[in-house]
This record gives C-alpha cells, structure tokens and sequence, in this order.
C-alpha cells in the first residue's frame, strides 16, 4: 500500500513546509490538506495517510480511523517499577548488564529496547532494527523528541539507534559475536498486545517469518542470548530449541538460547 505525506487540518505555513520535507526525506507525495478529512484523502490517493502536525506523526493505514503514533508505552511504567526496585520479566530473560551490547531485530514502538538501554546505561549500546520506512521514521523522530520530565526514560530512548533495515540484511553484514542479546519479538503471530496503537502498527508494518537464515545469524552474532518473545502457544519455541520461561498469568512468554552454555559446551 502506498503512503502520501498531509499536515493537519489546521495547520501553518512551517508544518507545511516540514511535511514537504518529510516527503521528500521518505520519498513519498505530499499531498495539501485543503480542509479534507483524512478518510477522504485515503480514499482519493488508494493510500496510507501519514499526517505531520504540531504534536506529533500519525500514520492512518488505509480504511482506518485510528492514527498510528511513538509512544514509549509499557517502557514509561515499566522503568518507574524499575526504579523502584521491582523486577522485569524481559530483563530477567536477557540477563542484561551494564555495558552491553544489545540488538532488538523487530524494533516496533521500541518498548523492549527502551528497557533494554535503561539495563545496559550510557556505557552500552542499543540497536533497532525496523523495515517499513515510514514506521522507522515516526519511531526515530519519537525517540529523540518525545517529551517527558522522567529522565531516566528520556536518556534511554535517546540511546537507542534505530536502524531502518531489514534485520536479517543488516545482521549480515555485521561481524560475529558483535552483541551480547540479540531479541526476537515476532508480530506476525497471534496478538499480544491490547493497545489501538498496536493493531495499526501490525497492520502498517513487514511481517516476516522467523527463519532458519534468522536464527543463523542471531546466534552467529550473539555472545551471550538470544531470546524470543512470542505467545504461549507459539511453536517457535520447540522449532528453534529455546528454552522457556513458563508464565503462567501471561499471554507471551519468553524464550532463552544461551550461547555461553554452548560455546563452552563445544570448546569442551
């Protein structure tokens, strides 16, 4: 489905001017709002409607009413409990540590890789990797402009270098062993998540099938772990011999490839 670039309608001569660049950077039309609803330009242009305003970029998929937008999500409560001395599940399966290198092959809204900046601090690195154009750039400019007074997740949004590539291209090209975790978190299977802003973005974004190619080059990259979140009756698991981490009150689980167990287990 193709995607044209509006303002909002009420909008001025600056946004105007920033949704032509926008269109520009994506390489897609820019279309003038000249007062139409935004159902009447997706239905005009057979397209998706990404809309620049004031407040923030809202992507309509087409013959949808509900915007998708960066929001941090479960990230902002989640590293308020953190702080507070609670666990987190994600963490607990990555086994994260300050400094580390970590790589979030299906980026999303980037909820996991927010947690995962905050584990690893200013001394690690964090890298997303997210497909669909359009997505990647609403989910970039979220990360570095979102406005928030809780500095500890402002910093670990900031620290995430979203990177707009296929996962698997961009892994190959890369040397081995360069990440400590390399996640999975596949939206192609059944739902998870609850949200509005979720069902937009799995309608908007590339679902790809988690491949033997994949998984060779998560391990090949990998030091430590590489996990995979996916709903409790996903066979993702016993297909790619993760061993998880039973949940009993939740809908995903958590699935644990420990290189450090096989690796050493070889070198024996």
């Amino acid at each position: 489905m193709n995607t044209v670039v509006t303002t909002a309608g009420r909008t001025n001569e600056e946004y105007m001017l920033k949704a032509n660049e926008i269109s520009n950077l994506l390489n897609l039309p820019y279309i003038k709002r000249q007062k139409k609803s935004v159902s009447t330009i997706q239905q005009e242009q057979r397209a998706n409607v990404l809309v620049v305003s004031k407040e923030r970029l809202e992507l309509y998929t087409y013959g949808s009413t509900s915007p998708f937008f960066f929001h941090p999500n479960s990230a902002a409560f989640r590293i308020k409990r953190l702080l507070n001395g609670e666990q987190d599940s994600f963490l607990e399966a990555a086994g994260l540590e300050e400094g580390d290198h970590f790589l979030d092959t299906t980026a999303g809204l980037c909820s996991d890789s927010i947690i995962a900046s905050y584990a690893v601090g200013g001394s690690g690195i964090v890298h997303a990797c997210e497909k669909e154009p359009t997505i990647a750039y609403i989910v970039d400019v979220g990360l570095k402009n979102y406005e928030t007074n809780n500095e500890s997740l402002l910093k670990s949004m900031q620290n995430i270098d979203l990177i707009h590539q296929d996962a698997v291209a961009y892994m190959k090209t890369v040397a081995s062993n360069s990440y400590d975790v390399v996640y999975i978190d596949p939206m192609f299977e059944e739902v998870i998540e609850e949200s509005t802003n979720f069902y937009v973005l799995r309608e908007a974004g590339v679902h790809e099938s988690l491949s033997d190619e994949w998984m060779a080059e998560a391990k090949r990259l990998a030091r430590k772990r590489v996990v995979l979140k996916a709903h409790f009756r996903s066979p993702l698991f016993d297909q790619f011999d993760f061993k998880r981490g039973i949940r009993l009150t939740s809908k995903f689980h958590y699935g644990i490839i420990d290189l450090e167990v096989t690796k050493a287990a070889y070198d024996e």
